[in-house]
């Protein structure tokens, strides 16, 4: 009788075991088919900026953001990876950046990150489990060295998503003073920004898993100027003039009132930042007078919302006045802070 008993006991207990085991994986392990994008958006951006390690400025950089904002449709309680595709196998291939925007008009978080160049992924866990049918929203940014240099300046750019999308925004800068510029598939929307620089974007709905969307982008460029640099000459003509960024602003949408905006608003929410309208895009504005200083710039950093000067170890205290300038620009344009505050604020890193 006793024998019975014990076996039973071992009998449950091994079903709860295997039952809890099972539960615990299908918890952890991430699916793609199982959280859908419910949107996206992807910047592509030659000879945009340069990392400060890039070396020689003979090799063009290609850099490509990715704004996403899934949903948990696993049934559960995420509490694992997220795994996003990227060309990892690429040359010069660099993940830059991988963050997370834990609430809704706050700065995004920096996560520290894996890259396994075999499965062609990116991964990383977020700060908290993503619950059963609700929304999680990061970043990814990467450079690479695929950038074709001819007569033309060339590369491809290919989206691989391992999930369904229901709204696809894909903006392409084209670098500044760029000529002669060729894109296949043609663009059915173009606009130039404030700077003068060329933007063409394509807007999709329902992209099927896999669906792999191709592009072929081409131009003639000379010297080896980033935009990034050219905009920081430009801005600061402006500010020498007396006209700020919010000026700007303020005028190019006064006179854009009749176009309609790339994206709506739920999808201006997902991408931090980056609030994009045809005709006046805010974002490049604010990438300029950021100076990216929200990256990190070492693979799998466990630092967060340091500047990347500063993690570099230059510890120079002008240097640090100059990030937190921009911080405080960054939040002007934003909307966190007026230009009062702003102004005062300014005045105790002179």
């Amino acid at each position: 009788m006793l024998k019975k008993k014990w076996l039973a006991m071992f009998v449950i207990a091994s079903f709860l075991t295997s039952f809890i085991s099972t539960k615990t994986s299908a918890a952890t392990i991430f699916q793609a088919e199982k959280f859908p994008f419910k949107e996206m958006q992807v910047q592509v951006m030659p000879e945009f900026d340069y990392p400060e390690d890039w070396g020689s400025r003979d090799v063009p950089s290609l850099l490509v953001g990715e704004y996403g904002t899934i949903t948990n449709k696993s049934g559960q309680d995420y509490d694992g990876k997220i795994e996003i595709p990227v060309p990892a196998k690429e040359k010069g291939f660099e993940a830059y950046l991988v963050a997370e925007f834990p609430e809704e008009n706050k700065p995004e978080v920096q996560r520290p990150y894996d890259v396994d160049k075999e499965k062609g992924i990116v991964s990383w866990k977020p700060a908290k489990a993503i619950k059963n049918n609700e929304t999680y929203q990061f970043v990814i940014e990467y450079y690479t060295k695929t950038i074709e240099v001819k007569e033309q300046k060339s590369f491809t750019y290919q989206l691989i998503n391992n999930a369904v999308i229901d709204q696809l925004d894909v903006v392409f800068y084209s670098p500044m003073d760029a000529k002669n510029i060729k894109l296949d598939p043609k663009a059915a929307n173009n606009t130039k920004s404030e700077y003068g620089e060329e933007l063409y974007y394509y807007q999709y709905k329902g992209v099927k898993a896999k669906e792999n969307l191709k592009y072929s982008f081409s131009y003639q460029k000379a010297g080896t100027e980033s935009t990034m640099e050219a905009i920081n000459k430009q801005q600061a003509s402006t500010d020498k003039s007396g006209s700020t960024a919010t000026d700007q602003v303020k005028k190019e949408t006064s006179s854009s009132t009749t176009k309609q905006p790339l994206i709506g608003i739920g999808g201006a929410s997902i991408i931090g930042l980056a609030i994009i309208i045809a005709g006046l895009f805010v974002y490049l504005g604010l990438k300029g007078n950021a100076q990216r200083g929200r990256r990190s710039p070492a693979k799998g950093t466990k630092q967060k919302q340091q500047p990347a000067k500063q993690l570099a170890g230059k510890k120079d205290h002008k240097s640090n006045n100059a990030e937190e300038k921009k911080e405080l620009r960054k939040k002007l344009l934003t909307g966190k802070i007026d230009q009062e505050m702003y102004e005062e604020e300014m005045k105790k890193l002179i």
